[in-house]
């Protein structure tokens, strides 16, 4: 991020982690909508704190492509908390134990809402403030400094880009190294938020926090290429649902077939093929599969 603005394609599993990682993206990221629509319920908070170490451990791991090898930067969504400052330290740990390079926490109110539909309410900035503190304390104990605390701030949509770029100060003071405003409207709130926080500074680093945009469809934010954010000051571009939408549109259309014909001939120019897929794998049948 130092570099350039760095784009972190969504992994819902760690076949699709594998997949962004043999595409060459220096970053995945874990989102909360994706890993709770992939388990089959709406994104309002109702996966546990294992459930989603579980998925960010196996999109870790499957986004190395050799035994051995690095795995991707992975920074995931780690919604709410999943409860107050105990249980913000405590999902601090298990991500970092699951591999994580960071994590997101948001200050809507339990149980949360997708940040681009209406209708949410926040926590107080003071104890959204309160968490990130527990959360950058945890990861300075734990001896990883460079693990990345990200605060989300659905202020814009609720009362204002004022609010917004206000709590997302507060929360830099707090320790949050990382600030991801949701749900802004166009380029020119993008513009002021990312010039607001160029002028914050990160608790105990003095520092201006990276700043995450969020490039999800169908929702407030218009479709902008990651070259634009650059030039809007953004660190790093999330994808975070677009793998996912893609994979379960090319479902629901060969069901739709399968359904209406009783055969799957017409789709098998939009699957993958078994070579494709043992290709991605790195699997050779008949050998033994060396992974970690």
């Amino acid at each position: 991020m130092d570099k350039g603005c760095v784009m972190a394609p969504g992994a819902f599993n760690g076949l699709t982690a594998r997949a962004v990682a043999r595409h060459g993206f220096e970053a995945a990221y874990v989102s909360g909508a994706a890993t709770s629509a992939a388990a089959g319920v709406p994104d309002v908070g109702l996966l546990t704190l294992d459930r989603f170490a579980a998925t960010v451990r196996e999109v870790v791991d499957g986004s190395r492509l050799r035994a051995g090898g690095p795995a991707l930067p992975v920074l995931a969504d780690a919604d709410t908390g999943f409860g107050e400052e105990e249980m913000t330290r405590r999902t601090v740990i298990e991500y970092q134990r699951a591999g994580a390079a960071g994590l997101h926490l948001e200050d809507q109110v339990f149980p949360k809402r997708c940040g681009h539909l209406d209708g949410k309410t926040l926590i107080p900035a003071d104890q959204a403030a309160s968490r990130i503190e527990w959360a950058s304390a945890a990861a300075r104990d734990s001896g990883d400094p460079d693990f990345i605390i990200c605060a989300r701030t659905d202020a814009a949509g609720v009362t204002g880009i004022d609010d917004a770029i206000s709590r997302a100060t507060q929360f830099a003071k707090a320790g949050a190294s990382m600030i991801f405003p949701e749900g802004l409207k166009d380029e020119a709130e993008f513009e002021q938020f990312a010039q607001a926080m160029r002028e914050a500074a990160v608790a105990d680093t003095g520092k201006p926090p990276y700043v995450l945009a969020n490039m999800t469809e169908f929702g407030k934010t218009p479709m902008l290429p990651r070259d634009r954010f650059a030039e809007l000051g953004y660190h790093i571009v999330i994808f975070p649902v677009s793998t996912l939408r893609i994979a379960m549109k090319a479902v629901d259309d060969m069901l739709t077939n399968l359904a209406a014909k009783g055969s799957v001939e017409a789709s098998l120019s939009n699957m993958q093929t078994r070579a494709e897929l043992y290709d991605l794998l790195g699997y050779t049948p008949g050998e033994p599969w060396s992974f970690r």
